[in-house]
Protein backbone atom coordinates (compact mmCIF):
# COMPACT_ATOMS: atom_id res chain seq x y z
CA UNK A 1 0.00 0.00 0.00
CA UNK A 2 1.50 3.43 -0.91
CA UNK A 3 2.68 5.30 2.18
CA UNK A 4 0.22 8.62 2.11
CA UNK A 5 -2.55 6.36 1.64
CA UNK A 6 -2.14 4.48 5.24
CA UNK A 7 -1.09 8.02 6.18
CA UNK A 8 -4.52 8.88 5.53
CA UNK A 9 -6.28 5.50 6.55
CA UNK A 10 -5.21 6.00 10.22
CA UNK A 11 -5.85 9.78 10.88
CA UNK A 12 -9.27 9.27 9.81
CA UNK A 13 -10.35 5.98 12.19
CA UNK A 14 -11.68 8.08 15.17
CA UNK A 15 -13.77 10.22 12.71
CA UNK A 16 -15.03 6.91 10.57
CA UNK A 17 -15.62 4.74 13.71
CA UNK A 18 -18.27 7.66 15.42
CA UNK A 19 -20.13 7.76 12.19
CA UNK A 20 -19.59 3.90 11.43
CA UNK A 21 -21.38 3.07 15.22
CA UNK A 22 -24.29 5.56 14.68
CA UNK A 23 -25.02 3.66 11.72
CA UNK A 24 -24.50 0.42 12.69
CA UNK A 25 -26.93 0.65 15.82
CA UNK A 26 -29.51 1.95 13.70
CA UNK A 27 -29.12 -1.30 11.27
CA UNK A 28 -29.17 -3.17 14.22
CA UNK A 29 -25.25 -3.69 15.06
CA UNK A 30 -26.16 -4.35 18.57
CA UNK A 31 -26.81 -7.83 17.65
CA UNK A 32 -23.22 -8.62 17.05
CA UNK A 33 -21.58 -11.07 18.83
CA UNK A 34 -20.26 -9.18 22.28
CA UNK A 35 -16.51 -9.50 21.59
CA UNK A 36 -17.14 -7.59 18.48
CA UNK A 37 -19.03 -5.07 20.17
CA UNK A 38 -16.77 -4.49 23.24
CA UNK A 39 -13.68 -3.94 20.44
CA UNK A 40 -15.54 -1.09 18.81
CA UNK A 41 -17.01 0.38 21.82
CA UNK A 42 -13.32 0.14 23.52
CA UNK A 43 -11.90 2.02 20.39
CA UNK A 44 -14.90 4.74 20.41
CA UNK A 45 -13.92 5.61 23.80
CA UNK A 46 -10.04 5.99 23.34
CA UNK A 47 -10.76 7.77 20.11
CA UNK A 48 -13.77 10.33 22.68
CA UNK A 49 -10.91 10.43 25.23
CA UNK A 50 -8.49 11.83 23.49
CA UNK A 51 -8.07 15.18 21.54
CA UNK A 52 -8.61 14.53 18.00
CA UNK A 53 -5.69 15.39 16.15
CA UNK A 54 -4.76 17.97 13.37
CA UNK A 55 -5.97 17.15 10.18
CA UNK A 56 -2.65 15.54 7.87
CA UNK A 57 -1.40 18.11 5.34
CA UNK A 58 -3.33 16.63 1.81
CA UNK A 59 -0.83 13.36 0.23
CA UNK A 60 1.40 14.62 -1.85
CA UNK A 61 0.72 12.86 -5.67
CA UNK A 62 1.65 9.41 -6.91
CA UNK A 63 4.17 10.06 -9.43
CA UNK A 64 3.38 8.15 -12.24
CA UNK A 65 5.76 4.75 -12.26
CA UNK A 66 8.60 4.09 -14.86
CA UNK A 67 8.39 1.81 -16.84
CA UNK A 68 11.67 0.16 -17.82
CA UNK A 69 11.56 -2.11 -20.83
CA UNK A 70 14.50 -4.53 -20.23
CA UNK A 71 14.61 -6.03 -23.69
CA UNK A 72 17.34 -3.98 -25.79
CA UNK A 73 16.27 -2.20 -29.15
CA UNK A 74 17.13 -4.19 -32.09
CA UNK A 75 19.62 -2.02 -33.87
CA UNK A 76 19.42 -3.22 -37.98
CA UNK A 77 22.48 -0.96 -39.38
CA UNK A 78 22.62 0.12 -42.36
CA UNK A 79 25.17 -1.06 -45.15
CA UNK A 80 26.97 2.50 -44.88
CA UNK A 81 27.12 2.15 -40.83
CA UNK A 82 28.38 -1.27 -41.18
CA UNK A 83 31.31 -0.39 -43.47
CA UNK A 84 31.72 2.14 -41.21
CA UNK A 85 31.91 0.04 -37.51
CA UNK A 86 34.53 -2.14 -39.55
CA UNK A 87 36.99 0.25 -40.35
CA UNK A 88 36.82 1.63 -36.80
CA UNK A 89 37.69 -1.84 -35.50
CA UNK A 90 40.07 -2.29 -38.53
CA UNK A 91 41.83 0.80 -37.96
CA UNK A 92 42.33 -0.47 -33.67
CA UNK A 93 43.89 -3.54 -35.66
CA UNK A 94 46.21 -2.04 -37.64
CA UNK A 95 46.99 0.11 -34.56
CA UNK A 96 47.89 -2.16 -32.26
CA UNK A 97 49.67 -4.97 -34.76
CA UNK A 98 51.82 -2.43 -36.17
CA UNK A 99 54.32 -2.85 -33.06
CA UNK A 100 54.09 -6.28 -32.98
CA UNK A 101 54.64 -6.86 -36.52
CA UNK A 102 57.49 -5.08 -36.83
CA UNK A 103 59.11 -5.69 -34.07
CA UNK A 104 59.21 -9.83 -33.80
CA UNK A 105 60.52 -10.68 -37.59
CA UNK A 106 63.21 -13.01 -35.84
CA UNK A 107 60.80 -14.67 -33.74
CA UNK A 108 58.48 -15.21 -36.30
CA UNK A 109 61.42 -17.32 -37.90
CA UNK A 110 60.71 -18.03 -41.52
CA UNK A 111 57.76 -16.10 -41.83
CA UNK A 112 59.21 -12.74 -41.84
CA UNK A 113 59.05 -10.61 -45.41
CA UNK A 114 60.10 -7.34 -46.69
CA UNK A 115 57.04 -5.30 -46.54
CA UNK A 116 56.20 -1.94 -47.90
CA UNK A 117 54.08 -1.44 -44.79
CA UNK A 118 50.52 -0.55 -46.50
CA UNK A 119 46.97 -1.93 -47.78
CA UNK A 120 45.14 -0.65 -50.61
CA UNK A 121 41.80 -1.36 -52.27
CA UNK A 122 39.38 -0.79 -54.67
CA UNK A 123 35.70 -0.86 -54.95
CA UNK A 124 36.12 -4.19 -56.06
CA UNK A 125 37.53 -5.44 -52.43
CA UNK A 126 33.89 -4.94 -51.04
CA UNK A 127 30.61 -7.28 -52.14
CA UNK A 128 28.37 -6.04 -54.96
CA UNK A 129 26.21 -4.79 -52.27
CA UNK A 130 28.37 -2.51 -50.58
CA UNK A 131 30.21 -1.15 -53.48
CA UNK A 132 28.13 1.83 -53.56
CA UNK A 133 28.67 2.77 -50.01
CA UNK A 134 32.11 1.84 -50.48
CA UNK A 135 32.44 4.66 -52.95
CA UNK A 136 30.71 7.12 -50.80
CA UNK A 137 32.20 6.37 -47.31
CA UNK A 138 35.75 5.64 -48.42
CA UNK A 139 35.94 7.53 -51.61
CA UNK A 140 36.98 4.02 -53.12
CA UNK A 141 37.11 4.18 -57.26
CA UNK A 142 38.56 1.50 -59.84
CA UNK A 143 42.51 1.75 -58.60
CA UNK A 144 44.40 0.90 -55.68
CA UNK A 145 43.80 3.04 -52.70
CA UNK A 146 45.96 3.58 -49.68
CA UNK A 147 43.37 2.60 -47.10
CA UNK A 148 45.89 1.78 -43.97
CA UNK A 149 49.76 2.25 -43.24
CA UNK A 150 51.14 0.44 -40.37
CA UNK A 151 53.01 2.94 -37.67
CA UNK A 152 56.74 3.38 -37.95
CA UNK A 153 56.94 0.95 -41.55
CA UNK A 154 58.66 2.16 -44.46
CA UNK A 155 55.59 3.48 -46.23
CA UNK A 156 54.90 5.93 -42.93
CA UNK A 157 58.21 7.07 -43.09
CA UNK A 158 58.15 7.78 -46.86
CA UNK A 159 55.02 9.98 -46.47
CA UNK A 160 52.67 7.48 -48.04
CA UNK A 161 49.08 8.77 -46.88
CA UNK A 162 46.23 7.38 -46.93
CA UNK A 163 44.08 8.11 -49.85
CA UNK A 164 47.14 8.47 -52.06
CA UNK A 165 46.16 6.32 -55.06
CA UNK A 166 48.47 4.00 -56.77
CA UNK A 167 49.85 4.41 -60.40
CA UNK A 168 52.96 2.55 -60.51
CA UNK A 169 55.96 0.67 -59.11
CA UNK A 170 59.50 0.62 -60.65
CA UNK A 171 58.26 1.82 -63.76
CA UNK A 172 55.54 -0.70 -63.58
CA UNK A 173 51.67 0.25 -64.45
CA UNK A 174 49.27 -1.53 -61.52
CA UNK A 175 46.07 -1.83 -63.69
CA UNK A 176 42.93 -0.96 -61.66
CA UNK A 177 39.58 -2.75 -61.62
CA UNK A 178 38.19 -5.89 -60.41
CA UNK A 179 41.70 -7.78 -60.30
CA UNK A 180 43.93 -5.05 -59.03
CA UNK A 181 44.87 -6.16 -56.04
CA UNK A 182 46.28 -9.50 -57.34
CA UNK A 183 48.03 -7.96 -60.14
CA UNK A 184 49.36 -5.41 -57.79
CA UNK A 185 50.36 -8.28 -55.43
CA UNK A 186 52.21 -10.01 -58.67
CA UNK A 187 53.83 -7.00 -59.67
CA UNK A 188 54.72 -5.91 -56.21
CA UNK A 189 56.53 -9.35 -54.73
CA UNK A 190 59.77 -10.03 -57.20
CA UNK A 191 60.91 -6.03 -55.89
CA UNK A 192 59.82 -7.15 -52.57
CA UNK A 193 62.18 -10.15 -52.31
CA UNK A 194 65.22 -9.14 -53.88
CA UNK A 195 65.46 -4.77 -52.79
CA UNK A 196 65.42 -2.68 -50.06
CA UNK A 197 63.61 -0.18 -50.96
CA UNK A 198 60.97 0.68 -54.08
CA UNK A 199 60.08 3.73 -56.05
CA UNK A 200 56.24 4.25 -56.04
CA UNK A 201 54.47 6.76 -58.10
CA UNK A 202 51.28 7.74 -56.71
CA UNK A 203 48.24 10.58 -57.25
CA UNK A 204 47.56 12.81 -54.21
CA UNK A 205 45.08 15.68 -54.63
CA UNK A 206 45.17 15.15 -58.94
CA UNK A 207 49.14 15.19 -59.23
CA UNK A 208 51.46 12.60 -59.39
CA UNK A 209 54.48 12.31 -57.47
CA UNK A 210 57.29 9.87 -56.91
CA UNK A 211 58.13 8.31 -53.18
CA UNK A 212 60.90 6.12 -52.57
CA UNK A 213 59.41 3.04 -50.06
CA UNK A 214 62.25 1.80 -47.72
CA UNK A 215 61.07 -1.96 -47.25
CA UNK A 216 60.48 -2.96 -43.86
CA UNK A 217 61.80 -6.54 -42.20
CA UNK A 218 58.30 -8.00 -40.35
CA UNK A 219 56.17 -10.92 -39.70
CA UNK A 220 53.96 -11.42 -42.61
CA UNK A 221 50.88 -11.43 -41.21
CA UNK A 222 47.55 -9.75 -42.66
CA UNK A 223 45.59 -9.17 -39.63
CA UNK A 224 41.66 -8.12 -40.40
CA UNK A 225 38.64 -7.82 -38.35
CA UNK A 226 35.79 -10.99 -38.45
CA UNK A 227 31.96 -9.54 -39.08
CA UNK A 228 30.62 -11.66 -36.52
CA UNK A 229 29.49 -11.47 -32.83
CA UNK A 230 31.27 -14.03 -31.50
CA UNK A 231 34.33 -13.47 -28.84
CA UNK A 232 37.43 -15.34 -30.98
CA UNK A 233 40.13 -15.04 -32.84
CA UNK A 234 41.74 -17.22 -35.67
CA UNK A 235 45.04 -17.93 -36.89
CA UNK A 236 45.77 -20.11 -40.29
CA UNK A 237 49.17 -19.95 -40.87
CA UNK A 238 48.92 -16.55 -43.05
CA UNK A 239 46.28 -14.77 -42.10
CA UNK A 240 44.82 -13.22 -38.41
CA UNK A 241 41.26 -12.51 -37.72
CA UNK A 242 39.91 -10.59 -34.63
CA UNK A 243 36.02 -10.90 -34.56
CA UNK A 244 34.17 -7.52 -33.73
CA UNK A 245 32.71 -9.59 -30.56
CA UNK A 246 36.28 -9.92 -29.91
CA UNK A 247 37.11 -6.29 -30.56
CA UNK A 248 33.76 -5.04 -28.39
CA UNK A 249 34.80 -7.10 -25.27
CA UNK A 250 38.42 -6.67 -24.73
CA UNK A 251 38.90 -3.01 -22.75
CA UNK A 252 42.00 -1.26 -24.00
CA UNK A 253 45.36 -1.81 -27.07
CA UNK A 254 46.81 -3.71 -24.40
CA UNK A 255 44.47 -6.91 -23.91
CA UNK A 256 43.95 -6.10 -27.43
CA UNK A 257 47.36 -7.09 -28.13
CA UNK A 258 47.25 -9.73 -26.00
CA UNK A 259 44.85 -11.10 -28.58
CA UNK A 260 46.68 -10.62 -31.63
CA UNK A 261 50.43 -11.56 -30.11
CA UNK A 262 48.59 -14.86 -29.70
CA UNK A 263 47.56 -15.84 -32.99
CA UNK A 264 51.07 -14.29 -34.18
CA UNK A 265 52.93 -16.74 -32.10
CA UNK A 266 50.59 -19.79 -33.36
CA UNK A 267 51.36 -18.33 -36.96
CA UNK A 268 54.98 -18.21 -36.09
CA UNK A 269 54.68 -21.59 -34.55
CA UNK A 270 52.80 -23.34 -37.29
CA UNK A 271 50.32 -24.77 -35.22
CA UNK A 272 47.67 -24.68 -37.73
CA UNK A 273 49.40 -27.08 -39.86
CA UNK A 274 50.73 -29.23 -37.30
CA UNK A 275 47.26 -29.52 -36.55
CA UNK A 276 46.36 -30.10 -40.12
CA UNK A 277 43.42 -27.31 -39.46
CA UNK A 278 44.66 -24.55 -41.91
CA UNK A 279 42.19 -25.45 -44.44
CA UNK A 280 39.15 -25.09 -42.08
CA UNK A 281 40.05 -22.30 -40.47
CA UNK A 282 41.29 -20.57 -43.40
CA UNK A 283 37.46 -21.05 -44.61
CA UNK A 284 36.26 -20.01 -41.33
CA UNK A 285 38.18 -16.23 -41.68
CA UNK A 286 37.53 -15.82 -45.26
CA UNK A 287 33.62 -16.49 -44.02
CA UNK A 288 33.93 -14.15 -41.71
CA UNK A 289 36.00 -11.03 -43.05
CA UNK A 290 32.85 -10.78 -45.97
CA UNK A 291 30.31 -7.96 -45.18
CA UNK A 292 27.34 -10.43 -45.09
CA UNK A 293 29.12 -14.12 -43.85
CA UNK A 294 27.39 -17.29 -43.74
CA UNK A 295 26.51 -17.65 -39.81
CA UNK A 296 25.63 -21.12 -39.68
CA UNK A 297 29.41 -21.48 -39.93
CA UNK A 298 29.84 -20.25 -36.72
CA UNK A 299 27.18 -23.39 -35.22
CA UNK A 300 29.67 -25.51 -32.36
CA UNK A 301 33.30 -24.59 -33.13
CA UNK A 302 32.71 -24.95 -36.63
CA UNK A 303 34.94 -28.17 -37.18
CA UNK A 304 37.62 -26.44 -35.54
CA UNK A 305 39.70 -28.26 -33.44
CA UNK A 306 40.69 -27.34 -29.61
CA UNK A 307 44.15 -27.04 -29.72
CA UNK A 308 46.17 -29.35 -27.88
CA UNK A 309 47.40 -27.93 -24.22
CA UNK A 310 51.14 -28.01 -25.24
CA UNK A 311 50.91 -25.79 -28.51
CA UNK A 312 48.25 -23.25 -26.50
CA UNK A 313 50.85 -23.17 -23.90
CA UNK A 314 53.71 -22.62 -26.21
CA UNK A 315 51.90 -19.48 -28.03
CA UNK A 316 51.36 -18.40 -24.74
CA UNK A 317 55.02 -18.12 -23.85
CA UNK A 318 55.96 -16.69 -27.20
CA UNK A 319 53.60 -14.45 -26.94
CA UNK A 320 54.60 -12.57 -24.01
CA UNK A 321 58.31 -12.14 -25.45
CA UNK A 322 56.43 -10.21 -28.90
CA UNK A 323 54.50 -8.28 -26.42
CA UNK A 324 57.10 -6.80 -24.38
CA UNK A 325 59.83 -6.54 -27.05
CA UNK A 326 56.95 -4.16 -29.41
CA UNK A 327 56.07 -2.35 -25.59
CA UNK A 328 53.67 -3.97 -23.97
CA UNK A 329 52.73 -4.21 -20.77
CA UNK A 330 52.35 -7.69 -19.92
CA UNK A 331 51.39 -7.26 -16.06
CA UNK A 332 47.59 -8.09 -16.40
CA UNK A 333 48.12 -10.76 -18.82
CA UNK A 334 47.12 -13.81 -16.81
CA UNK A 335 44.42 -11.72 -15.49
CA UNK A 336 43.05 -11.35 -18.74
CA UNK A 337 43.15 -14.86 -20.36
CA UNK A 338 41.73 -15.88 -17.01
CA UNK A 339 38.56 -13.74 -17.17
CA UNK A 340 37.61 -14.73 -20.78
CA UNK A 341 37.62 -18.42 -19.93
CA UNK A 342 35.33 -17.34 -17.15
CA UNK A 343 33.05 -15.06 -19.07
CA UNK A 344 33.26 -17.71 -22.33
CA UNK A 345 33.78 -20.51 -21.47
CA UNK A 346 34.13 -23.84 -23.52
CA UNK A 347 30.66 -24.28 -23.39
CA UNK A 348 29.90 -21.18 -25.24
CA UNK A 349 30.97 -23.57 -28.78
CA UNK A 350 31.77 -20.14 -31.27
CA UNK A 351 34.08 -18.95 -28.21
CA UNK A 352 37.48 -18.52 -28.00
CA UNK A 353 37.92 -21.13 -24.91
CA UNK A 354 36.02 -23.31 -27.07
CA UNK A 355 38.89 -23.60 -29.13
CA UNK A 356 42.00 -22.71 -26.55
CA UNK A 357 40.72 -24.55 -23.72
CA UNK A 358 41.39 -22.99 -20.55
CA UNK A 359 43.84 -25.71 -18.97
CA UNK A 360 46.66 -25.32 -16.10
CA UNK A 361 49.21 -25.52 -18.27
CA UNK A 362 48.78 -22.39 -20.52
CA UNK A 363 48.60 -20.68 -16.80
CA UNK A 364 51.82 -21.86 -15.73
CA UNK A 365 53.66 -21.07 -19.36
CA UNK A 366 52.25 -17.94 -18.48
CA UNK A 367 53.03 -16.94 -15.13
CA UNK A 368 56.77 -18.61 -16.47
CA UNK A 369 57.26 -16.19 -18.97
CA UNK A 370 56.15 -13.27 -17.20
CA UNK A 371 58.84 -14.17 -14.75
CA UNK A 372 61.41 -14.53 -17.29
CA UNK A 373 60.58 -11.59 -18.62
CA UNK A 374 60.82 -9.52 -15.89
CA UNK A 375 64.31 -10.37 -15.06
CA UNK A 376 65.29 -10.29 -18.53
CA UNK A 377 64.17 -6.42 -18.98
CA UNK A 378 66.15 -6.16 -15.00
CA UNK A 379 69.24 -7.12 -16.11
CA UNK A 380 69.16 -5.49 -19.39
CA UNK A 381 69.61 -8.98 -20.96
CA UNK A 382 67.94 -9.51 -24.59
CA UNK A 383 64.27 -10.34 -24.72
CA UNK A 384 65.00 -13.70 -26.46
CA UNK A 385 62.65 -16.94 -25.36
CA UNK A 386 64.50 -19.78 -23.55
CA UNK A 387 65.07 -22.63 -25.68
Amino acid sequence: MNTSMKSGAVSGIGMGLRAGLRAGLRSGLLGLRPTLLTVLLSMLFTACATKPPKPPPPPAPVPEPVVVSRVAPIEVDTATETLRKLGRHQESLDRVSAPLLLSNPDLCKSHARNLLGFTAKTQYSYTAEFIKEAQALFNLGENLQVTNILANSGAARAGLLRGDILISVEGKFLPGGPDAETAAAEILAPFTNTRTDVRLVISRDGFNQSLTVPLTRACSFRVEVGNADNVNSYADGRRIMVTRGMLEYIQSDTELAYVIAKEIAHNALSHASKQRSSAIVSAQISNLVRLNPDLSMLIGSAGIKPTPGELDAAADYLSLYMLARAGFSIDNALNFWQQLAADYPASVLSGHTAIHPAVISRFVAIEKGIKEIKAKQKSKKPLLPSP
